[in-house]
């Protein structure tokens, strides 16, 4: 680009105005800041390589060259962090966080405090504030974790309860009830 003026500050500090109305400041410090000719576009290379930009709409998107790390933060609250092995994590302005990992997991982290986790095969793990658990299958399979106990419901309709005790208990379709001590010896089995 041609430019139109150029001035050396005391400070080291140099500016250039450039024909098409780019400013271009450079810094001693080998920083150097762009203002487009809109007045509106920023971009600033920092020594370190760190760039952050600020865009018309005010969005503002920074690079952390050491991190290989972008994170845009839009006029509307939310922030979206880019690492250099594929993760992507939204921050919404209600303070609702997304993550996508590598694997393409996403887990959802709430602000009441539940938290969800989808997998790449289809299974859902929800956990609630007081720590228990509900993980969906994508075989239609359901298990239940809480402090107590761990439940699985299969497609069928059987249950399986196994108790911290170690006791389990299994309710078949059929009406029929076995129940196992924690050494795995039946105690009760009502045979329909």
């Amino acid at each position: 680009e041609e430019i139109e003026r150029e001035t050396a500050y005391p400070d080291g500090k140099v500016e250039k105005v450039l024909k098409n109305g780019c400013h271009l400041v450079f810094f001693p410090n080998g920083t150097w800041k762009k203002v487009g000719s809109d007045g509106k576009t920023l971009t600033i290379t920092f020594f370190n390589g760190d760039v952050k930009q600020v865009m018309p709409d005010q969005t503002v998107i920074y690079y952390y060259a050491d991190a290989k790390t972008t994170h845009t933060t839009y006029a509307d609250g939310l922030e979206v962090l880019q690492f250099s092995n594929g993760q992507i994590e939204k921050h919404y302005p209600d303070g609702k966080k997304e993550i996508t990992f590598p694997d393409q997991t996403i887990k959802n982290l709430f602000v009441d405090g539940q938290e969800e986790s989808i997998f790449p095969d289809g299974t859902i793990v929800r956990v609630q504030r007081d720590g228990s658990k509900m993980i969906e299958f994508n075989n239609g399979q359901r298990e239940l974790h809480t402090s107590q106990f761990k439940r699985r419901e299969y497609p069928d309709g059987t249950v399986k309860t196994v108790y911290v005790d170690g006791q389990q208990e299994t309710k078949y379709v059929s009406g029929r009830v076995r129940v196992k001590d924690k050494d795995g010896n039946v105690i009760l089995d009502t045979k329909v």
